[in-house]
C-alpha cells in the first residue's frame, strides 16, 4: 500500500530540481523511478493513469466541446462567455480547468497558446501535454515570430489573418476553438469530434481534415 508524507514529497522535490537530467523523458523516468521506489505511488497507479488520459481521455474531451460549439450556436456563446462554466455541462470541470478561456479562430484571426509552466496545461480537456509545448524554444519563438512557428507546423497564414499569442498561467487556462471544415454540413457531434485535433485546440493545427467519402 502506498502512503504519502508531505515533508518526504518536499523532499523529493527539491532533490529532483537539483539532479534530475535536462533530456524531458529522461527526466520523467527518474522522477517515475524515484516516486516508486519511496513508495509514494505504485506503478500499477503510474501505468493506469497514462492510459487513462493518453488513450481514453487524451485530447477527445476538449474534441466533444469544440464538436458541441460548431454544432450548437447558444452552446458556443455560453462557451466563449465562460469556459469553465460551459465544460461543466460535460462534467468535465476539474482543477486544470478552473479558469478556462475559449479562443474563437476565424478566417481573419488565428490563436495560439504558449505556457510558462507545465501545471497551465488543461489536461483534464487535452489529455498529456506534448512534449514540445513544454520546451523553452516553443515558447520564446511563438512569442517572437509565431508566424514562423506556425509555418513549421504546416500552418502557413496570409498576411490578413492576425496572430494572437496567449500565454497561460497556473491560473488562466486557454483552449482554441478552430473553425468548422467546409464539407461537415450534416454531420453528427461524434463525426465532428473525431477530426478535431490535440494541436488544434492548441492553435499549431489549422486546417482539420475531412476524408473524402
Amino acid at each position: 500500500m502506498t502512503k504519502y508524507d508531505g515533508d518526504e514529497a518536499a523532499q523529493v522535490h527539491r532533490h529532483l530540481h537539483s539532479h534530475l537530467p535536462p533530456d524531458p523523458a529522461l527526466r520523467v523516468k527518474a522522477l517515475e523511478s524515484l516516486v516508486v521506489e519511496r513508495g509514494m505511488v505504485a506503478v500499477e497507479t503510474l501505468d493506469a493513469w497514462v492510459e487513462a488520459y493518453a488513450e481514453k481521455i487524451g485530447p477527445k474531451r476538449g474534441a466533444q466541446v469544440v464538436a458541441r460549439a460548431w454544432l450548437d450556436t447558444e452552446y458556443m456563446a455560453r462557451l466563449l462567455e465562460d469556459a469553465s462554466k460551459a465544460i461543466a455541462e460535460f462534467g468535465f470541470e476539474g482543477h486544470a480547468t478552473g479558469d478556462l478561456h475559449a479562443l474563437l479562430n476565424t478566417d481573419n484571426d488565428h490563436n495560439m497558446v504558449v505556457c510558462t509552466l507545465c501545471s497551465c496545461y488543461p489536461f483534464s480537456l487535452l489529455g498529456m501535454s506534448p512534449a514540445w509545448y513544454k520546451q523553452s524554444e516553443y515558447r520564446a519563438r511563438s512569442v517572437r515570430e509565431p508566424r514562423k512557428v506556425l509555418q513549421e507546423f504546416g500552418v502557413d497564414l496570409p498576411e490578413s489573418t492576425a496572430i494572437h499569442v496567449w500565454d497561460s498561467t497556473a491560473e488562466l487556462r486557454y483552449i482554441v476553438i478552430p473553425q468548422r471544415p467546409v464539407g461537415t454540413d450534416g454531420w453528427t457531434e461524434e463525426q465532428l469530434a473525431s477530426i478535431v485535433t490535440r494541436n488544434s485546440m492548441i492553435g499549431t493545427d489549422r486546417d482539420l481534415k475531412v476524408e473524402a467519402e
